[in-house]
């Protein structure tokens, strides 16, 4: 038996995906919309409240830029309950993440059209509480040990260095750890 090629099929229903009678269909949705100018000039009636304003506004209560900051706000109680928590019980990489995730993520609102002003505001609250918190975990290990502040970010990267490593390396036994910590 002859072998054929593994496209031969594909390159002989190309030509009956040309003629097709959903073509025009295609094109009419494949187009690209183009928002005029008259569009973007519209003014909303000066006699609309403030409560119909933020319903109609493009970060308003029918939006996924509403509720998304207001699911966050989570993360910032969570933290401010940490708060009352022993540093000795908090963890370095969680409240790091925190640090990381709200920095990253307040640029990014002010990047992004339309700009979320909320979202950027909750995002800046998540770094502060993360990084109240790992202030509380270095000032709380420095005193244990009356060691300076830098040999302790030293010693707290090195920590993450091992882990990674450790991760990159055999990235099953980390997975097998990760469940057994669970």
């Amino acid at each position: 038996m002859a072998s054929r090629n593994p496209l031969h099929l594909f390159r002989a229903s190309r030509a009956g995906l040309r003629t097709s009678p959903w073509a025009p269909m295609r094109q009419q949705f494949g187009r690209r919309r183009v928002q005029t100018v008259a569009e973007t000039n519209v003014e909303p009636p000066k006699n609309e409240s403030a409560l119909t304003k933020l319903w109609n506004s493009e970060v308003g209560p029918k939006t996924v830029h509403f509720w998304a900051p207001i699911m966050k706000w989570g993360l910032v109680l969570a933290g401010v309950a940490d708060l009352k928590r022993p540093a000795e019980n908090l963890s370095l990489q969680q409240n790091g993440a925190l640090v990381a995730t709200g920095a990253i993520w307040t640029r990014w609102c002010f990047v992004i059209r339309p700009k979320n002003y909320f979202l950027a505001t909750v995002n800046f609250f998540v770094f502060l509480t993360g990084a109240a918190q790992c202030t509380r975990i270095f000032l709380y290990h420095q005193s244990l040990k009356n060691s300076s502040l830098t040999d302790e970010l030293k010693k707290a990267a090195k920590d993450e260095k091992e882990t990674v490593k450790g991760i990159v390396e055999n990235p099953e036994r980390a997975a097998e750890k990760a469940k057994a910590a669970a």
